[in-house]
């Protein structure tokens, strides 16, 4: 068996699943990926019903093994009744950057017999990139039938599957190199400049995840 030692300074990945189920029900908003939907059938939940970003979240969360939304955004709270599921989404992003990760893209298969999805997709996939603060082309967005089988064939519910990947920098030769250079760039321009500083929270919200350096080894 083949064994690879990765260096400290080396990127590491987590993988994540997340899948999700709501019953749909008449007269209600249809709110999949962030986007508002015209239907005659809107999904029956706590919060706005989102459940392609309940399923996203559900793999984020799962790649860090951070438990799941319903333990992060119990549906027996009135704090979320009715909550917009971008700003849960966003919540669950900032729960993985305290730990340490970036994301570095998302994938998510919505079935559902109705309505047509595919002139949505665009701007479910910029809503979701915004939302998590990373490129459109990180995130896939793919929808289908069930050629009219199960529950949501007979148009009673959506399910959405989801996948993550997390990658995450170790600090240590990483950041060692970085204080090399700028302690370089001291010396050449004779002058003391500021230190970086590589503190997780100067880390600004919105940075897309390929620009992640993360500084410090999560316990």
């Amino acid at each position: 068996m083949f064994h690879h030692k990765m260096s400290s300074g080396m990127m590491k990945f987590r993988i994540g699943y997340g899948y999700d189920v709501h019953a749909l029900g008449e007269g209600l908003p249809l709110i999949l990926g962030g986007v508002e939907i015209e239907h005659t059938k809107g999904c029956i939940a706590h919060s706005d019903g989102d459940v392609v970003l309940h399923a996203i979240s559900d793999a984020l969360l799962g790649a860090a093994a951070l438990g799941d939304i319903g333990l992060h955004f119990p549906d027996t709270s009135d704090e979320f009744k009715g909550a917009d599921s971008k700003l849960l989404l966003a919540r669950c992003v900032e729960l993985l950057r305290e730990k340490g990760y970036a994301v570095g893209n998302v994938d998510c298969t919505i079935s559902m017999q109705r309505p047509k999805l595919c002139p949505h997709i665009d701007r479910m996939r910029e809503t979701i990139a915004r939302t998590i603060g990373i490129d459109t082309d990180a995130v896939s967005v793919k929808a289908t039938t069930t050629e009219r089988l199960g529950f949501e064939g007979r148009e009673e519910g959506v399910s959405v599957a989801a996948v993550a990947l997390l990658p995450r920098f170790r600090h240590g030769r990483l950041s060692g190199l970085l204080l090399q250079i700028r302690r370089r760039e001291n010396d050449f321009y004779g002058r003391r400049a500021e230190l970086p500083d590589l503190r997780r929270s100067s880390i600004p919200k919105h940075r897309p995840a390929a620009e992640f350096l993360l500084p410090t080894d999560p316990k």
